[in-house]
């Protein structure tokens, strides 16, 4: 008889409006890494504000969720951050975040998540990262800013790395540090 062993699944979710500037990084950096050679059991997923539809996909059973998402924390624009969500406070209960079906934020998303794992038994990814960037602007316009579209390919190079792409290390490796030891992102900081 043989044994069939699960492997790992991950979903990369690439979130935000595109018609809001900035706010479109991750569907851009998430349409960049989907034309790169990706590890089995890797999905790459254009979300955009389709918040609730990610939190319901999450219920069909993913180890490791990443994230894309314009990420505003005072830095430089085009300036990529990691974010271990665990080291960040948790998840969020239900009852504290608002659920707008056409504004979700991913700690709404991860609310709704968390309720519909408590209704049904599913279990959410036990681990999730944000690979944020710094956006210049979110107003009303189509395109990112000359910096945050430059920033796109290192974004999808590291997300590949976090993933256990070409030269990477796998989902399950640290993420106190840049992807790959030998050159850091200059763009690149750790969340605080």
């Amino acid at each position: 008889m043989t044994t069939t062993v699960a492997r790992p699944r991950t979903l990369v979710a690439g979130v935000g409006n595109i018609f809001l500037g900035d706010d479109g990084f991750g569907v851009e950096a998430a349409r960049a890494l989907a034309g790169r050679p990706l590890p089995e059991g890797v999905e790459v997923a254009d979300v955009g504000i389709r918040g609730v539809h990610l939190a319901y996909r999450l219920l069909d059973g993913y180890d490791t969720l990443v994230v894309l998402d314009a990420t505003a924390r005072g830095g430089e624009p085009g300036t990529l951050y990691v974010i271990d969500a665990a080291e960040s406070g948790g998840r969020p209960s239900p009852d504290g975040v608002p659920l707008d079906g056409h504004r979700m934020s991913p700690d709404a998303v991860f609310a709704l998540l968390g309720t519909l794992c408590a209704g049904t038994g599913a279990a959410p990814p036990r681990r999730t990262l944000v690979v944020g960037c710094e956006p210049a602007t979110v107003e009303e316009g189509i395109g990112l800013s000359p910096r945050v579209a430059a920033a796109v390919p290192e974004a999808a190079r590291l997300v590949a790395e976090l993933i256990g792409g070409p030269a990477g290390e796998s989902a399950d490796g640290p993420a106190d540090g840049p992807a790959g030891d030998e050159t850091p992102l200059p763009s690149l900081r750790r969340a605080p």
